[in-house]
């Protein structure tokens, strides 16, 4: 063990005495392997943090979550037969109670339509807000956190009173201050609301998500009397009980909704069950290739790294090669020089590594502040660059490390 210890304090000593005694040369040979890593972990951090922003957000869709449309999600492109969906009938709000009562599997069920309309204060005008319709589970299946004020009672769902709840965007534009919305009356397509609640600010969605920063969720019998349900993009949200799977929850769903439409056995079903597991799926295969791609690319500048610092270990080689003989010629065994050779290679390219990572750091902080857009290196990324450097200068070691093991001492000693 302590000898062990001996050759690696050793091996480290002699690389920092060739990197103070060629710094320009190391830097270039180092530069392979800065940019390798930074290319790698750049790519990675931010594919990763992406993921990670995309996934949280088809979490707010809800978890174990079906949403029944007539529209099916999972399709898109040219191919999309929206003229056979168009056909379809929409969902309506009295299908609630028959899916409580079919669907055993179901835990939550409820009921949106939506609409974009101007929302008004006093001479404040809001244009395109967003306005929901909410039956009173909604909150059960998609969470809503309030900042200011309180969310919708079950009292105010069932009498369908005009109490609303707003984004964190809409309160501040109309009050200048959230907090000062709360009790006021704002005005959409001529009804008024009274505010009872501020969301708490949800930032940016790359996916669009439920635009809770700018909307107004009122209770759906409300709702009804400002937007007619049959255009609102009316959706049923089903949640199933804890321990269920959805295949199980669809399958369920599937009858029940068949049962509802009266459909025949040899009818086609004429409403969509979209899993919100299988949205989270196709983007995890997708950033899988992803990552793929951004791995190929960084490796290629890594190559380059590898090259250099395979370069600078002959010459290495090659100027101590007298030194090297008389080590063989007191003692040493190849072995030793071998791995002396090994774990200065490792070190140089664990030096470019760090120093790529640092520099990924420094730009995530950058980028994170000028987008509002999180970038984080994960601990599987770190401990990834550092299995990869320790791998490239191995790699990049061996074969001028094993001509210096095999090097016959006499002649070693002679050259010059």
């Amino acid at each position: 063990m302590r000898r062990t210890f001996e050759i690696i304090s050793s091996s480290l000593k002699m690389a920092m005495q060739e990197l103070l005694k060629n710094k320009l040369r190391t830097f270039l040979s180092l530069f392979g392997i800065t940019i390798g890593i930074f290319c790698i972990i750049g790519v990675m951090a931010t594919l990763n943090s992406l993921e990670q922003n995309i996934q949280n957000e088809i979490k707010s869709f809800g978890t174990n979550t079906i949403y029944i449309d007539k529209w099916d999600y999972s399709q898109g492109g040219g191919d999309y037969p929206w003229w056979k969906y168009i056909k379809r009938p929409s969902m309506k709000y009295k299908d609630v109670a028959e899916i409580e009562e079919r669907t055993p599997t179901a835990k939550n069920v409820a009921f949106k339509i939506s609409d974009m309309a101007d929302v008004e204060f006093q001479d404040v005008i809001l244009k395109s807000v967003v306005l929901y319709g909410f039956s009173k589970d909604f909150h059960k299946i998609q969470s809503v956190d309030i900042q200011y004020g309180r969310y919708l009672s079950g009292v105010e769902f069932q009498q369908g009173v005009n109490a609303v709840v707003i984004g964190n965007e809409i309160a501040e534009q109309l009050f200048v201050t959230a907090e000062r919305s709360i009790g006021k009356s704002i005005t959409a397509k001529g009804k008024k609301g009274i505010v009872i609640g501020v969301i708490k600010k949800q930032g940016n969605q790359m996916l669009g998500g439920w635009q809770f920063d700018r909307c107004v969720i009122m209770p759906y019998t409300f709702a009804n009397t400002l937007i007619e349900e049959r255009k609102a993009d009316p959706i049923i949200l089903v949640q199933g009980k804890d321990g269920i799977p959805n295949i199980a929850l669809k399958d369920d769903l599937k009858g029940t909704m068949r049962a509802i439409r009266k459909l025949s056995p040899t009818q086609e079903d004429d409403f969509s069950l979209n899993d919100v597991n299988e949205w989270s799926d196709a983007f995890s295969e997708a950033f899988a290739g992803i990552n793929m791609g951004g791995a190929i690319i960084g490796g290629i500048s890594l190559i380059v790294g590898l090259f250099g610092v395979a370069n600078i270990m002959f010459v290495s080689v090659k100027e101590r090669t007298s030194q090297i003989g008389l080590k063989k010629a007191i003692g040493a065994k190849s072995r030793v020089i071998l791995t002396e050779f090994l774990i200065e290679a490792a070190f140089l390219c664990l030096l470019g590594g760090i120093i790529g990572i640092a520099l990924v750091f420094i730009l995530t902080k950058i980028l994170s502040g000028m987008f509002d857009f999180p970038i984080f290196i994960s601990t599987s990324n770190l401990i990834w660059a550092i299995l990869i450097c320790f791998t490239v200068g191995i790699l990049a070691g061996i074969i001028p490390a094993s001509i210096a093991a095999k090097m016959n001492p006499v002649v070693a000693i002679r050259s010059k």
